[in-house]
């Protein structure tokens, strides 16, 4: 088994100040051609909130969160933090891990799920890191090999908080409209390319002719494991996404969390089935791992007031980002691979990973020791 001599965190960064809001949307938009006009219609999103995203601040809990479950569960790795878009960025931690010495690195990525944007672009990230990084000079270490845990989507440190946080949002409803709600997950779009080509071939993970690929299927189940825990089971759920950023001309995952809340008010999904007309929505974000920009925006302003123009009774279930549950998920991950241990009631055994329902580890089945080389290879389309 790997020894590692580093934790890293890995997740996308946001704007802490108002001045740092357009430099952070080109860095995220870079070589995408999104117009001038496009980003400062997003950056309104977050001036309305002093120009601050949540996503750096709720990474610095979840930090200190890991330090105190590695604490007790007798893990002993110093703790890195770096993003892909701002500050700290990736590329600077990984000179500081070099220059610390950090031979091997074990990195948590703030994603869940199998797709270019959710995992192979962090893995591209590093490589990128680690490149810049260069060799040592005559008498240093080089940069440091860095291994991204598994997705976690099916860990029942993932499932079990969310399920907790949805009935929880569903008992803040009022009573007579909590019987026949409707629970619905949501999932940032990708380019409908991309939820294609997430998976692997090579170890059977991928779903090739199913719309959202690996991608849509780790979801709905993630979903349907989330939803099995709710109300014992009782209450219908949909699968559907938000926070398309691409253009008109290429098409995204759909149908879009909006549509889908004037399509049930009217008793009918998207495509046109009927359904009974809710009597409340509970909006769950099982495609993040924190309430960042994207919810506390797209969910909690455009969705509620779009179910409230509809008459909707609306309520949104918390991510499961600040749990312990979620601290206690790293640190298991991090035993799992580490010595293939598991955490239980009586302490860490070797009995094998967590994973509920039927999709196990996917490519990591097996003990395979990271990504395959296929898994959720992508070249996006580049406006011309």
């Amino acid at each position: 088994m790997p020894a590692y001599d580093a934790f890293l965190l890995l997740s996308f960064g946001g704007p802490e100040g108002p001045d740092d809001v357009l430099p952070f949307l080109a860095n995220v938009t870079r070589g995408r051609g999104v117009p001038q006009e496009r980003l400062a219609e997003v950056a309104e999103h977050y001036h309305a909130y002093g120009g601050v995203s949540p996503i750096n601040a709720q990474n610095r809990a979840l930090l200190k969160s890991i330090g105190a479950a590695f604490a007790a569960d007798g893990i002993d790795l110093p703790l890195y933090w770096g993003n892909r878009n701002w500050h700290p960025f990736l590329e600077d931690t990984v000179r500081q891990l070099k220059a610390d010495g950090a031979r091997r690195v074990i990195a948590f990525v703030t994603s869940a799920y199998s797709s270019y944007s959710a995992c192979r672009q962090y893995l591209d990230d590093i490589d990128r890191a680690v490149a810049a990084a260069g060799p040592g000079a005559p008498g240093q270490h080089s940069a440091p090999r860095i291994d991204k845990l598994r997705p976690y989507f099916n860990h029942p440190g993932f499932v079990e908080p969310f399920a907790a946080a949805a009935e929880a949002a569903l008992a803040a409803l009022p009573a007579a409209a909590q019987e026949n709600a409707r629970l619905v997950f949501t999932a940032h779009s990708v380019p409908v390319g991309m939820a294609a080509a997430s998976g692997s071939v090579s170890t059977g993970t991928a779903v090739p002719g199913a719309v959202g690929g690996r991608y849509a299927a780790e979801l709905g189940e993630a979903a349907r494991l989330i939803s099995e825990r709710v109300r014992g089971a009782s209450l219908p759920y949909d699968l559907v996404f938000q926070s398309r950023s691409g253009p008109p001309s290429v098409p995204w995952l759909e149908p879009d969390v909006n549509d889908h809340l004037a399509a049930l008010a009217k008793g009918t999904l998207t495509s046109g089935a009927a359904v009974p007309v809710p009597s409340a929505v509970v909006v769950v974000p099982v495609g993040f791992v924190s309430d960042h920009m994207e919810v506390v925006h797209d969910l909690d302003v455009e969705a509620a007031q779009t179910a409230e123009s509809l008459g909707l009774p609306f309520a949104r279930a918390e991510a499961p980002g600040p749990t312990p549950r979620f601290a206690t998920m790293v640190s298991e991950l991090v035993a799992e691979r580490i010595s293939g241990a598991v955490f239980t009631s009586t302490g860490f055994t070797s009995t094998g990973p967590r994973a509920l329902g039927s999709f196990g580890l996917g490519a990591f089945a097996g003990g395979a020791d990271g990504c395959p080389a296929d898994c959720c290879r992508y070249t996006p389309r580049r406006p011309a």
